[in-house]
This record gives C-alpha cells, sequence and structure tokens, in this order.
C-alpha cells in the first residue's frame, strides 16, 4: 500500500473546510465566550483579595470555563487536523494565528482563578463542596488549583506571562515544529524528508541505515543554529518562570502537573538505573545476532528475526482490532468504529509532523496520526494511539475540566492495548517470528526506559546550565551525548548528538520524557492485575475497574488511584515488579539469539 493509499482522517464531519461559515460562526463564538467568561470573572471579583468565595460563584465560574473549554477543544482539534499533516498550509497556519491570538485571556483567567482560591482553607473548601454540587464534582481540579496557587506570582506577571507565551516559547515551539517538518537530507543522490531519512533506521541492510544516519546527522548540523535557538528559547523561559514562581527546579513544575512527588519519581528512577544493566545484556545480544561487537546508532532500529505476518496498515488494523476483541467486545466496537469512520491519518508525506499522537474530536471521538511502515513496531504504535482514543471515549460523560490528565496517567491505556497487540503477537510465534515480535517488544521498552532516561537527564543538565546562558549548538551536543553514554552505558558505539533537535517533546513541555516511563512500568502492572484476574475467571470485574480507572484519570492523583488496584507507588517493589517482566523477556531474547 503506498503512502498515498495510506487512509486520511476525516474531518468534514466538524466543518466542510477552513472557510466553512459554521467554522467562522463557531470562532466568533468562542471569542464571545471568553469576552463574556472575562465579565462573569470581573463581576463576581475572581481575583486574588477579590470577593470571598462561595459555592455558588465558584459553580458559575467553573461552568462557564467547562463551556469555553468544549468548544475551543473542538475547533483547536479541527485546526490542528491541518496544520499537522501540512505545515505548509497557509490558510491553516493563518486560522491557528488567529485561534491562538483569540484564546490568549483564557489562561490570565485560570490564573485568576488559581488566585481566588488560593487563600482558602480546609474549612472553607468543605463549606464550598457541600454548597454545590458542581464544585463537588470537581474537587480535584479545586484543591489542585489551590495547590498551584503556592506558586503563583503577582497578578499582573501571570498576565504578562501568559500574554507573551505565544510569542516566547510557545512561538520557538511552534518554529521548531514548522521547520523541522520541512527539512530535507541528500540521501545516495535523492532528496528525502528528514522523517523518510530516519524511517529508513529500520531498513535490514546496515550499509542503508548507516548512510541514512549519515544523511541525517548532517541535516540536524546544518539546521542547528536554529533549532538550538528554539531550545534556548523555550528553556529559559521555563527555567525562568519556575524560578519566579518558587519552584526549587523546573522538575518541580513537572511533578506537580503530572500529579506525582518526588518519592515516586525517586522509586521509579532508581528501579530504572538498577535495570540499566539489564538492557545492556539486550543490546549486547542484538550485537552478537548481527555480526557486531556492539551497535552503532543507527542498529538500534534494525530488524532481527523474519517475520510472515503480513504487517501493511490494513492487515495491522485488522490485527488490531481482532485482538483488542479478545480483551473485550467494548474495546473491539471501538477499534472498528475508528477504522469505519476514518480516524486515523496513517502515511508519511511531505509537510506532515513526524511520530505519533492521538487528540479528542468530540464527544469522546479522536482523530490519530502516524507515519506507518511495514511493521510490528508500527502495528503496536498504532494500537498504543487507539489506547488513547479508547481512553478518550471512557472520558466523554466527563466535563472539560474533569478529563485534565497528568501525562503519568495519561500514557495507562496506549501502554495497556499496545502490550495487548505484542502479547498476542509473541504466543503463537516461533524461531525466526519469535526473534522479530521479542525484538520489537524489547525495542520499544529500551526507548521508553534507557532512551527517555537519557533525555531525562539531558533536559535537567539544560535546565542548569541554561539559568547561566544561552547555550551553543555544540554544548548541547555534548550533553546530549554525555546523557547517552550514563543511561546507554559501553552498550554504544555510535551516538546521536542531535537528539535534542530530532525530539519535538522537549519545545512542548517541561520534563515530557519521564511520565512515558511511569506510563509504561504502571501500564505493565495494571496488565500483568489483568493476566491474573483472567486466570481466576475475574476478568470482567477488572475491565469494569479498569475502565472506572481511566474515566477518573482528572478526579484524583496518580498514587490515589494505584492504591484501588493495591499498588504503592513509593514501594520500589512495584516498579521492580514491572521491570521483571522485562527482564524475563531479555531472558528469553537471549535464549532465542543463541
Amino acid at each position: 500500500m503506498s503512502t498515498q493509499e495510506m487512509p486520511r482522517w476525516r474531518t468534514d464531519d466538524l466543518y466542510t473546510g477552513l472557510d466553512d461559515a459554521r467554522f467562522t460562526a463557531d470562532l466568533e463564538a468562542l471569542r464571545s465566550e471568553v469576552r463574556e467568561l472575562t465579565e462573569l470573572f470581573d463581576t463576581q471579583g475572581v481575583r486574588k483579595g477579590g470577593a470571598a468565595v462561595s459555592a455558588e460563584a465558584l459553580a458559575q465560574a467553573i461552568d462557564a470555563l467547562n463551556s469555553v473549554s468544549r468548544r475551543l477543544g473542538e475547533v483547536r482539534a479541527y485546526v490542528n487536523a491541518f496544520t499537522s499533516t501540512d505545515s505548509r498550509d497557509a490558510a491553516a497556519q493563518q486560522r491557528m494565528g488567529e485561534l491562538t491570538t483569540l484564546a490568549l485571556p483564557l489562561s490570565p483567567l485560570h490564573s485568576r482563578l488559581t488566585a481566588w482560591l488560593g487563600g482558602a482553607e480546609e474549612g472553607q473548601l468543605h463549606d464550598l463542596f457541600a454548597g454545590s454540587e458542581l464544585v463537588r464534582d470537581h474537587e480535584h481540579f479545586v484543591r489542585r488549583a489551590v495547590t498551584f496557587a503556592r506558586y503563583q506570582m503577582t497578578p499582573a506577571e501571570e498576565d504578562l506571562a501568559a500574554q507573551l507565551r505565544p510569542s516566547g516559547a510557545g512561538g520557538w515551539a511552534k518554529l521548531h515544529g514548522n521547520f523541522t517538518s520541512q527539512l530535507r537530507g541528500e540521501y545516495r543522490g535523492e532528496s528525502l524528508p528528514v522523517t523518510a531519512l530516519r524511517a529508513l533506521a529500520t531498513d535490514p541492510d546496515e550499509s542503508v541505515r548507516r548512510d541514512a544516519f549519515d544523511a541525517e546527522l548532517k541535516v540536524w548540523e546544518q539546521s542547528s543554529t536554529v533549532t538550538a535557538a528554539c531550545m534556548n528559547g523555550v528553556k529559559g523561559e521555563d527555567g525562568t518562570l519556575a524560578r519566579r514562581r518558587g519552584f526549587a527546579e523546573p522538575l518541580d513544575v513537572s511533578l506537580l502537573q503530572n500529579g506525582i512527588d518526588r518519592e515516586t519519581l525517586g522509586a521509579m528512577q532508581g528501579a530504572v538505573v538498577r535495570s540499566l544493566p539489564d538492557f545492556r545484556r539486550y543490546f549486547a545480544a542484538k550485537a552478537r545476532a548481527l555480526g557486531k561487537e556492539k551497535l552503532d546508532w543507527w542498529d538500534l532500529f534494525a530488524p532481527l528475526g523474519e517475520s510472515q505476518t503480513e504487517w501493511t496498515y490494513p492487515a495491522g488494523a485488522d490485527f488490531v482490532e481482532r485482538q483488542f476483541r479478545g480483551y473485550s467486545d467494548k474495546l473491539g466496537d471501538f477499534a472498528a468504529r475508528a477504522f469505519a469512520e476514518d480516524w486515523v491519518d496513517a502515511g508519511p508525506r511531505d509537510g506532515k509532523r513526524g511520530g505519533a499522537f492521538c487528540m479528542g474530536w468530540r464527544q469522546g471521538d479522536s482523530r490519530i496520526l502516524m507515519n506507518h511502515s511495514p511493521s510490528l513496531d508500527s502495528v503496536s504504535t498504532l494500537a498504543h494511539e487507539l489506547g488513547h482514543g479508547y481512553h478518550n471515549l471512557v472520558k466523554a460523560g466527563r466535563t472539560p475540566l474533569q478529563k485534565q490528565t497528568p501525562m503519568t496517567l495519561a500514557e495507562t491505556a496506549s501502554i495497556f492495548c499496545e502490550t495487548i497487540i505484542q502479547n498476542a503477537a509473541l504466543e503463537s510465534a516461533e524461531g525466526a517470528e519469535k526473534l522479530y515480535v521479542l525484538e520489537t517488544q524489547l525495542l520499544g521498552h529500551a526507548q521508553v526506559v534507557v532512551d527517555i532516561h537519557s533525555r531525562f537527564l539531558f533536559e535537567r543538565a539544560v535546565f542548569e546550565k541554561r539559568a547561566e546562558r544561552d547555550l551553543t549548538a555544540q554544548e548541547l551536543c555534548d550533553l546530549m551525548t554525555g546523557a547517552q553514554r550514563e543511561s546507554y552505558g559501553d552498550a554504544l558505539a555510535t551516538l546521536h548528538p542531535y537528539m535534542w533537535a530530532v525530539k519535538p517533546h522537549y519545545y512542548g513541555s517541561t520534563f515530557y520524557n519521564y511520565p512515558y516511563t511511569f506510563g509504561l512500568l504502571f501500564g505493565l502492572g495494571l496488565y500483568a492485575q489483568y493476566e491474573k484476574a483472567r486466570a481466576e475467571g475475574q476478568a470482567q470485574d477488572f475491565q469494569r475497574r479498569y475502565d472506572e480507572l481511566l474515566s477518573a484519570t482528572g478526579l484524583a492523583d496518580a498514587r490515589t488511584l494505584a492504591q484501588d488496584f493495591g499498588i504503592d507507588l513509593h514501594a520500589p517493589d512495584f516498579w521492580e515488579g514491572s521491570l521483571n517482566v522485562i527482564r524475563r523477556q531479555i531472558d528469553e531474547y537471549e535464549r532465542t539469539v543463541g
């Protein structure tokens, strides 16, 4: 199936186009709602030192915020459906700029609400929850606001920071996304998008992988002035605001946003570090299988084994639907509907951003972007993103403020669904096919544990250095390779100094890395509980509790939700248990390689 023949996501169920009169009308309605929300906050005295907080006034504020967020979510998703698939679409970029400007007042309004609630004592909170069912339903949102209020600047400073964001860190992030989506490199006399060069990392021919790697590095080197400026702009602003708001370091901002504490992160990271020698066993076994003493960076994604299974997009979609149905009819029906209604934009093409993501669309529907290649890894990516879509489905009955899910918990359903697919592929595999599936599993696990750890170390070092001055592209490369050496150890003969330019995560959010590791290990732990429940004839009870957990990811912090499954996130044993699942896969991999 050629790239052009792969399905593209449907957008006309919202609007017929960016020039649709209904779209323009909704933009104007959104503009009016934002203005009315501002007037409501002014009238009710929603600000630090304003009117006393009452249950009635807070309920009105929450209801209005939900209304604006609901409309904004749909309009923003629609425009993003165009900008993410074609960064050269001038009309879409113009609409996105218009929408960004229109939504500018919302961040200061959120800050005002946070400051307004900041002085509330426990007794006052109790009265607020008792006085309004709507406020009581949003208890977690209110309590988080009270916590965030401790780290606010003055109202004028918060307003200024929000107003400057689109032309500051937000502008740098937008530049990075648009700029890198259009980069091309020379490969064996042919000009290819950088995403296509990176896709060649999975080619079975080492000379292809090596030449593509060399071509890719030249692209990043030639563009490093721009990408380094983007990195300095984003991290400079984020670091400055973190210090100004009273955080000891930017990592603390991330922990608060992701709903976990340092004890949880420490327990998880400690287990990760202890697992690194085991992952190096995997890398060493892969090097032996490739006939090399050590892996080079271009070997990390090299295929091993041989699959007799067809992993084209249609075959992969059919496999995903069948395996999802093996878990539950609800999950299988969800996948069938996603495919039938064209929720997926599957193939790579010029101007389309790399990687994959899932975004909410409307009323529990989603849209999924990916760049499919004929491999189990790509099919796993499809399952992963559909997991996010299933999460959106079970949260459909919640309000926008209740749906706000920290990234740590946002990866739960995606990892769970990915595990369903990979375990199903492994179940009947033998010989070369078994090695192929194990390789796919461990390649993904190594990225989420080992490479993510290097990204975490890199970002922490960047924030530390950036507090002093701008960093040159070479300094960023040195920090990147230093972090890679610490994570990969002596397993690799070649490193990738420009991974800081490759990954968009650095530019969109603070510490957009370790939550993936959390999601993997938390998801593996939950899947182990599912297997136990299935063996005991309790699968349906687990599925009910699991859906309840997914539905409630915006209603409580991670540790509270985990406790309902008997999981203590402060206990190293839980994290070790999930990593032991991977260790057993490494043992089997070594035996299979021989």
